[in-house]
């Protein structure tokens, strides 16, 4: 074992326990418990084992009926191909158990921590009773739920009844749309349209677009959209209008104008900042005497303003600003430092620039909030016009039908699914929407006093990668916290992995705690293996970054990609033949080959990036190398490459004319054809015409 990784550690209620005591309470279908796991520490194997255990619980000794039956077990996970998954895991164990001798009957229900002597309905008696259980549970003829977050709560809002979906808003006769891309597609055109109809929100989307730009407005309120069950909680609850404090709250002595920069619009503030500006003018250095300047160009605007206007007071702050602050910080230049009457300066001028600020911050927020309201009205017209019902309503709509105590026993009569087990699997992917539907459910059970199903939720925060679908992992902290006091529940951690080699593991305890130690993470318990396998972790070497060109302040000069800043009037634009990424992905494509040269199967690599963008390259530079290389698709089958080769390939058959889909037949690897060759293919044609 490497050194500073301590032995395996199984915890309960932050108690170290050994690993049977540890899996014995994470399968108990009596417990309600909450466990987080690290990779490899088998929260799949657990999930399934509690069904197993939760399905002999209660068997009768003598006539072997189920004590539950499989429908009142409910197992959720988030895709259908990981429900699949649990699935055929459950079933394939019940039928080994059907033809296993009564020896490994009893190992494997002590592995799942059942213990008691052989006698009657002991260990022995439990063993035979799993010998039958995969034909008790085909007689039941009913079978264990195991579905995703959005297939049971569709189940739950078509057992729903008419009010609610009135009360939602939502169309009678729907269609139920898994992927809301097209719909988000069709809002934007109605979504301007709307604008020229609300002047005040065209007045706040011009706004946004001259600061902000167009591309990211859009983008927030995308995001927003994204967000608009969440939004519309928030904004019935009058938390949206207070979230972002006005500068009148935390600047009170500003409180009696319409914006901070108004202050140096009073008569007391021109005196104090021209005093400055005399005794500024009065040094020999050049900077306090270019401050001085500025401070005089700043309050002669009102003399150049035209009688029928006021003073521009904003501009009049930006050219302070400029002035006696670094560019891209609000304090004082290294140069003005040192004179006292420059530091008195900054003072009222940062006060006035937080406030602006705070300003520009509350003037934004409540913009955004007006045209998300807007673009979400739209959105729900649109979805009731063409009877859509989106995953987002879905879960709205389970939220509603759970957190009632007599919607909830309804529906479940409804489905005929008295749910006595419930177990999540990945539950760091769970977003607040799908928690408060849950919670409000399980809750109605603790606050009344009834039977609450036991819980059981599995799931490790560092491994969420649903934060596009508004995942987010600090659910997990919420969930445990009610697991532990709502349910009298326990709350269980495991840093133990079975699979992952100590290279790698040392690996991932660096990480995180230099995560950790930045504040990036929190509650990071360094992970252990039982693998004896030591693996392999390498760094290659970064490819060298352009300098940046430091300015005054010791502030890079560069613009927003990392390019060093360049007068566009006198210096042409350099553009590197070859990018950054490219270089990387040539080294690392380099480094593969070498590994393949070495007996490595292309098959056993998997390259890994934070960004598609950079998948591209690497299979080009891959293939350069006549490495076989796939990125994994996100489209659609009929827009995959290999597919639009084969099409191309049949519409040549069906229409000899049609050169282009020739082309592209001719170029794929069905053919291997070069482009000189098509050129010269090309010349060819033309010259017989």
């Amino acid at each position: 074992m490497l050194e500073g990784l301590r032995p395996a550690a199984y915890q309960c209620n932050g108690v170290t326990v050994s690993a049977a005591d540890f899996y014995a309470i994470a399968c108990d279908p009596r417990r309600s418990v909450a466990v987080e796991a690290c990779a490899g520490a088998g929260k799949t194997w657990m999930l399934v084992s509690r069904i197993v255990r939760a399905l002999l619980d209660g068997v009768d000794a003598k006539d072997g009926h189920l004590g539950v039956s499989p429908h009142e077990i409910l197992a959720i996970t988030f895709t259908k191909r990981a429900a699949s998954e649990m699935r055929e895991r459950l079933y394939l164990w019940l039928q080994q158990f059907d033809a296993a001798p009564e020896s490994v009957l009893l190992r494997e229900l002590q592995e799942r921590g059942v213990r008691g002597a052989n006698g009657p309905g002991g260990l022995k008696a439990m063993g035979q009773q799993l010998g039958h259980l995969y034909q008790q549970v085909l007689q039941s003829g009913r079978q264990v739920q195991i579905r995703t977050f959005h297939g049971w709560f569709a189940a739950l809002l078509r057992a729903a009844p008419l009010s609610v979906l009135q009360q939602l808003k939502l169309p009678l006769d729907y269609e139920l749309l898994e992927d809301d891309e097209p719909a988000v597609a069709l809002v934007w055109r109605r979504f301007y349209q709307a604008l020229s109809a609300h002047p005040v929100c065209q007045a706040d989307f011009e706004s946004v677009v001259l600061e902000h730009g167009r591309h990211q407005t859009e983008k927030a309120l995308s995001v927003a959209l994204n967000k608009r069950i969440e939004f519309g909680l928030a904004d019935a609850g009058g938390v949206v209008d207070t979230s972002v404090q006005h500068f009148s709250q935390l600047f009170p002595a500003l409180a009696a104008f319409d914006e901070p920069a108004q202050a140096l619009d009073l008569a007391p503030a021109r005196m104090r900042w021209l005093a400055w500006a005399r005794v500024l003018g009065q040094e020999t250095n050049k900077t306090p005497q270019q401050a001085a300047r500025a401070v005089a160009d700043a309050f002669a605007l009102e003399d150049s303003t035209a009688a029928s206007l006021a003073p521009d007071m904003s501009a009049r702050l930006a050219l302070l600003r400029k002035a006696f602050f670094v560019v891209s910080e609000d304090r004082l230049t290294q140069h003005l430092k040192k004179y006292r009457v420059a530091q008195e300066a900054a003072l009222e001028l940062g006060l006035l620039c937080a406030a602006t600020q705070q300003h520009k911050a509350w003037l934004y927020q409540q913009r955004m909030a007006r045209l998300t309201r807007l673009l979400s009205a739209e959105y729900a017209a649109l979805k009731r016009e063409r009877g859509w019902v989106d995953m987002a309503d879905v879960e709205r709509s389970a939220q509603v039908l759970l957190s009632d105590p007599v919607l909830s026993g309804w529906v479940q009569e409804r489905l005929d699914s008295r749910v006595r087990h419930l177990l999540i699997d990945e539950f760091q992917d769970t977003n607040p929407m799908q928690w408060q539907a849950l919670s409000s459910w399980l809750g109605a059970y603790a606050g009344a006093g009834g039977a609450a199903p036991s819980v059981f939720i599995v799931g490790d925060p560092k491994q969420s990668i649903y934060r596009f679908r508004r995942a987010e992992p600090q659910v997990f902290v919420a969930a445990q916290n009610f697991v532990a006091q709502g349910l009298g529940g326990d709350l269980l951690s495991c840093d133990h992995t079975r699979r992952n080699a100590t290279q790698i593991t040392a690996t991932v305890n660096a990480a995180m705690a230099a995560a950790l130690v930045g504040e990036h993470f929190q509650g990071f318990r360094s992970h252990t293996t039982a693998s004896t396998e030591r693996g392999l972790v390498c760094r290659l070497p970064p490819i060298p970054r352009p300098v940046a060109i430091l300015d005054e302040e010791g502030a890079a000069e560069s613009d927003a990609f990392g390019v060093p800043w360049r007068d566009s009037l006198t210096c042409p634009r350099e553009v590197p033949e070859e990018t950054l990424r490219s270089l990387e992905a040539r080294q690392v494509a380099r480094w593969i080959a070498l590994q393949l040269e070495n007996g490595l199967a292309p098959s056993d690599v998997m390259v890994l990036s934070r960004r598609r963008a950079a998948l591209l390259p690497m299979q080009m530079e891959l293939r350069a190398l006549r490495i076989a290389a796939q990125i994994g698709e996100k489209t659609a089958l009929i827009d995959c490459c290999e597919v639009q080769d084969v099409v191309a390939l049949l519409d040549v058959l069906v229409s000899s004319e049609h050169d282009l889909s020739l082309a592209r037949a001719l170029k794929s690897p069905l053919f291997g054809v070069t482009d000189p060759s098509l050129v010269a293919l090309a010349l060819r044609q033309r010259a017989h015409q």
